[in-house]
């Protein structure tokens, strides 16, 4: 490692005993600016971290955000484990090596770029294979462009995203097909939990995606999950798949059919289960308030946009995702790569803050529970 590391004052939180990888999302895109700006505004958040990316393009994120201010070290990392003594301040890297075409540097901010994707695929792999393996205690992701990572090509261009993407590693070396590991999305903030029947399908997929099964599911890989988060059984509600939740079948047969009888088997195999109800007013009473508490522990949204919005509306710098289901802790920043202020210094990295401290509480309270 390319950096002396210094004592670190006692007050600092102890460290995991394993680093936590944190990718560094599409090269075109806010993720290796919001990597800098944690390091240098959360150095106790940060400690024990480790980003897995390249060089040089963490070197002009620095450029970027520090424009002639706090100089930001960054230490080309031996093996992982020396993440863990690198002083406040340094960005420990461990370096991908996908070589840049002679042509693609500097990398335009803002634009598709299947070398862009190809990094940013290469470095949730790598990181998703370490967590598996041991060498890492937790993957946070920075946010990568799915255009990009279709440009890619090869086995990158399958997938629709991150929470695939893993998925697909995780079942890899589980020696188990894909559908046999189901995960779901978990959207949270402070007032608001989310979880998602399907993810990154088109309105019309999403739609026939909503199966007694699926829901079913559904309800069961959030409970196990905020059971061992909330040291109790959550109560969990269910917003409808049509508006009024389909008013006794006028609108929709969908919560007659299939939503309403999965419900009812979770609530013989005694789950905390509700609905389903309204969607415009289910979101309503699982936000907690300063007036009263919340209703519900988490909110069961039938597709991606119905349980994005209201979590994104309340504030999306506070907002993390959660890949519930897997034998891995992975957590990310609930938002994309913003590529309409890439380059610029602007994003915002309270989000990706918020990411790196729910995966180490993740890890004080033993999860993964698969």
């Amino acid at each position: 490692m390319n950096t002396v590391p210094t004592p670190l004052p006692p007050s600092v939180p102890s460290l995991p005993s394993l680093p936590i990888a944190i990718t560094q999302g599409d090269p075109a895109g806010i993720g290796p600016e919001l990597i800098i700006k944690a390091f240098r505004d959360a150095p106790d958040i940060t400690r024990g971290c480790l980003v897995a990316g390249d060089l040089a393009t963490l070197r002009r994120a620095a450029d970027i955000v520090t424009a002639g201010g706090m100089v930001m070290p960054i230490a080309v990392l031996d093996t992982p484990q020396e993440a863990l003594n690198c002083p406040p301040h340094c960005i420990p890297l461990w370096p991908l090596p996908v070589p840049q075409p002679a042509s693609s540097w500097p990398l335009p901010f803002g634009q598709v770029n299947a070398w862009a994707g190809q990094m940013a695929g290469d470095c949730v792999v790598w990181a998703t294979r370490a967590a598996l393996r041991g060498v890492v205690s937790a993957v946070v992701t920075a946010p990568l462009n799915k255009a990009a990572l279709a440009q890619a090509g090869g086995r990158l261009a399958q997938f629709a995203g991150h929470t695939e993407l893993i998925q697909a590693l995780a079942a890899e070396h589980l020696g188990v097909p894909v559908a046999q590991l189901p995960v779901r999305m978990m959207l949270a903030n402070d007032d608001l939990r989310v979880v998602l029947v399907s993810i990154h399908l088109s309105l019309r997929d999403a739609i026939k995606a909503v199966t007694y099964d699926n829901v079913l599911q559904t309800l069961h890989i959030t409970h196990n999950t905020l059971l061992q988060v909330l040291g109790r059984a959550p109560r969990i509600g269910v917003a409808g798949l049509n508006p009024h939740a389909g008013e006794s079948g006028l609108f929709g047969s969908e919560e007659l059919d299939i939503i309403a009888p999965a419900v009812a088997a979770a609530q013989r195999q005694g789950l905390q289960v509700f609905g389903p109800m309204p969607p415009d007013t289910a979101f309503m009473r699982g936000r907690a308030k300063i007036s009263r508490s919340r209703e519900f522990d988490v909110v069961v949204a039938m597709y991606h946009d119905q349980g994005l919005i209201p979590i994104k509306y309340m504030g999306v710098e506070q907002g993390v995702n959660v890949t519930l289901g897997l034998p891995l802790i992975r957590t990310s920043a609930d938002h994309g790569t913003a590529f309409d202020i890439a380059g610029t210094g602007q994003a915002d990295a309270s989000s990706l803050l918020e990411a790196i401290s729910v995966a180490k509480a993740c890890l004080r309270q033993g999860l993964p529970c698969t």
